[in-house]
């Protein structure tokens, strides 16, 4: 009985365990006909996000910067560039005028859709059902259920999108939506992003 206790808690703690690892998923994404972002290009990255959220915008922009500078594209910060509200009360004219005079050509756009936290209780045990057969087949499960302790598993979910739009000809070139549970941090998050987002912008010919 004592080793069954012992085998249900190892079972609970990695059922935490995996569920407190962070995960990165692309939802959907949208690409131009062909139309690749030219390595020619100076873009600038926007990360529209609130006060609140001035961690992760800081992080996100900058991991795009890094990864599109991999990709042999001039990339700038619109936080490090102008600051948290040089776009505020400017109409659309005079914002893309204002980024243009910097040499940029294309804008690169991150919104934070969706962040919500719930939180939800795991019952003990493993088993829901005791199995159809036997003695040790009805025992084992339900004294799970009945002498093993629950645990609350809080989940953090965040949607972002992205948007490339070539100023040029103010088209937009590529659009993707992810979604990430629970993140270890806003570094890691804007980590993830960016790979999750580079991996698919590559395997459709967006970058090089």
């Amino acid at each position: 009985m004592k080793r069954l206790s012992a085998i249900g808690i190892i079972l609970v703690a990695l059922c935490i365990l995996l569920d407190s690892c962070s995960s990165t998923k692309l939802v959907s994404s949208w690409t131009a006909k062909d139309v690749t972002i030219p390595q020619s290009s100076k873009v600038l990255v926007i990360a529209l996000m609130g006060n609140k959220d001035r961690k992760l915008r800081e992080n996100v922009e900058n991991s795009i910067v890094e990864n599109l500078k991999t990709h042999g594209v001039s990339a700038g910060s619109a936080l490090a560039e102008y600051g948290p509200k040089d776009f505020d009360g400017l109409d659309e004219k005079v914002a893309v005028q204002k980024i243009k005079e910097k040499g940029y050509d294309g804008a690169f756009t991150i919104a934070l859709l969706d962040k919500t936290k719930s939180k939800s209780y795991v019952p003990g045990g493993f088993g829901i059902m005791p199995y159809p057969y036997g003695f040790w087949g009805y025992y084992r499960p339900m004294y799970a259920r009945v002498y093993e302790p629950g645990y609350y598993q809080v989940t953090n979910k965040f949607m972002l999108e992205a948007n490339f739009f070539n100023l040029v000809g103010d088209k937009l070139v590529y659009s993707a939506q992810t979604k990430t549970i629970n993140p270890d941090s806003p570094q890691s998050l804007a980590s993830e992003f960016s790979k999750t987002l580079f991996e698919d912008m590559v395997k459709k010919g967006v970058i090089k």
